[in-house]
């Protein structure tokens, strides 16, 4: 079982903490952890006397719960189901498993962020790849952010590799009502 410490690394960048407890994380970590301004983060600490930062993801949380609904939403729809939070996928059922816990394209997240709910098919100036590693076959996709008091925290996403399944008005509805309803679940 690999030990905690063999998965930190050490970037060789010390802080001071500040007369009221504050310490800088450097632009450098910041931007490739993707950490923003007002990003939640959660704070653990071990018996070695380690404190770990870790982003945090509200929807993360409900991962079991985003797995069954992406299930039910692929078989219901006949696409791929794909629930992001604002950095990576959470859940997929359908297809691309591969994308589980793999980082979301920078178009997916400019989309989640400024709140766009989009349908597109291959070749539509609209059309965006949602896997950061590009290798997208589908050519019909679907988005819509999901919205917690006020706040975007993920997005539902549809996508069909069958050029002849074309999606329409009823994926529309699917992916507007799952983004909803998770949104609304995060509330409780």
């Amino acid at each position: 079982m690999e030990r905690e410490e063999e998965k930190l690394k050490a970037t060789g960048i010390v802080r001071r903490i500040d007369d009221l407890g504050r310490i800088v994380i450097p632009k450098e970590i910041r931007r490739t952890l993707r950490i923003r301004e007002s990003d939640p983060l959660e704070i653990f600490t071990d018996r070695e006397g380690e404190i770990i930062l870790k982003k945090y993801s509200p929807i993360g949380e409900m991962s079991t719960f985003a797995k069954q609904y992406a299930e039910s939403l692929a078989q219901v729809s006949g696409h791929t189901a794909l629930i992001t939070d604002r950095d990576q996928f959470i859940a997929v059922s359908g297809g691309y498993r591969q994308a589980l816990g793999k980082s979301i394209s920078k178009d997916l997240e400019d989309k989640i962020n400024n709140r766009e709910t989009m349908m597109a098919t291959k070749g539509d100036r609209n059309f965006i790849p949602v896997f950061a590693e590009g290798n997208e076959e589908y050519v019909h996709e679907a988005i819509s952010p999901i919205i917690c008091e006020g706040d975007v925290i993920g997005a539902v996403v549809l996508v069909e590799d069958d050029n002849k399944s074309k999606m329409g008005e009823v994926e529309q509805k699917l992916i507007l009502s799952a983004a909803g309803f998770l949104g609304r679940q995060m509330e409780q």
